[in-house]
């Protein structure tokens, strides 16, 4: 299970990254984008989402709140290049799952790590996750640290933002940079997208990454979307797995909250929250360092919906069927580059 730490954002003497572009998306008809607003509910979506409440909901008290600590950094075809290479105190390197060691990521400059003022983090205490697009692919990577001409980590990999992925994702049985085996960057949220959608009422167009305490997943089992799932989850079977889709009930109110809060409650009750990784901060937004929309004047921060009347709960979502429960193996077995499926969702 992956460590999800609050870090504070140090202020930074490096120079800002050139002006951020919309964060990384897939092609129209990718599983995230997919309106699920009328989607089927799972069978036992009452009964799951009654365990998870039992459990005590969300983390950090059962407040949903959100972490502002990773960044979506942007590359063009002349940004600096390091060298992947697995960490030399690491347990091992997630293989087949992501990418073997030795091809080029871009680091470019001014940029970050997550919970970090540059391109340094403490991957032994800290989740440490490096997202940068260049062009149509997407480079993500979790436990990392450049040191010199070196990327260490745990895995390194690129996504094909051209590419709408089988229902597996890149391989049955297979981590990313999340333990889900999701891309994370576009399951973010970040500012500038949020200001667009204001004016007309809208949402973001994609669903939304999150996270919960190990205790509070159910054990050793995922859904598609997800491709993986853990071993060292200890919550009961009736719990959600890895890869659930919940989606915020379509007569929350939403009255009480501000316009930016509202864009992304119906983007929930449109396109749902997938359950990703481990961890205590459910949603994670994108830091607002290299946006041109800043948070605060939307008038958004971490307690915006704890603060909101009502305050969502568990039990203000239901869970969207996407089909049978994985047992964990952890025997990954990639796709082909060229595979070519039609995802089967029927939304």
């Amino acid at each position: 299970m992956r460590r999800s730490h609050w870090l504070s954002i140090f202020a930074s003497a490096l120079p800002l990254l050139a002006a951020a572009a919309p964060l990384p998306r897939f092609p129209p008809g990718a599983v995230w984008n997919q309106d699920v607003s009328r989607a089927p509910l799972a069978a036992n979506s009452a009964s799951m989402v009654s365990t998870l409440q039992g459990l005590g909901g969300w983390g950090a008290g059962d407040d949903f709140q959100i972490d502002f600590s990773m960044y979506v950094l942007q590359a063009d075809a002349a940004s600096p290049t390091v060298s992947v290479v697995a960490w030399p105190d690491a347990d091992d390197y997630y293989a087949p799952d992501c990418d073997a060691p030795g091809f080029a990521f871009p680091v470019p400059a001014g940029g970050a790590i997550e919970g970090s003022p540059g391109y340094a983090c403490d991957h032994e205490n800290a989740d440490c996750h490096l997202l940068v697009q260049q062009g149509d692919a997407l480079y993500e990577a979790y436990a990392a640290n450049v040191a010199g001409t070196s990327l260490q980590t745990i895995c390194a990999l690129r996504w094909d933002l051209t590419r709408r992925y089988p229902r597996n994702g890149r391989g049955e049985q297979c981590t990313s940079a999340d333990a889900a085996g999701f891309p994370i960057a576009p399951l973010l949220f970040n500012a500038d997208e949020v200001a667009a959608a204001i004016p007309v009422e809208g949402d973001i167009g994609h669903a939304i990454r999150f996270v919960l305490p190990n205790a509070r997943i159910a054990d050793d089992r995922y859904v598609h979307p997800a491709s993986h799932g853990t071993l060292r989850t200890s919550g009961p079977d009736a719990s959600v797995p890895y890869g659930v889709r919940m989606r915020l009930r379509a007569d929350f109110d939403l009255g009480r909250y501000n316009a930016a809060a509202r864009v992304l409650l119906r983007t929930m009750q449109r396109y749902g929250i997938v359950l990703a990784d481990g961890g205590n901060i459910a949603l994670t937004g994108e830091s607002d360092r290299y946006t041109t929309a800043k948070w605060a004047a939307l008038g958004i921060d971490e307690h915006v919906f704890v603060d909101g009347t009502p305050s969502p709960r568990v039990t203000d979502f239901e869970v969207v069927e996407t089909g049978p429960r994985h047992v964990v193996t952890y025997d990954c077995v990639r796709n082909p580059d060229d595979f070519l499926l039609i995802d089967g969702y029927d939304y």
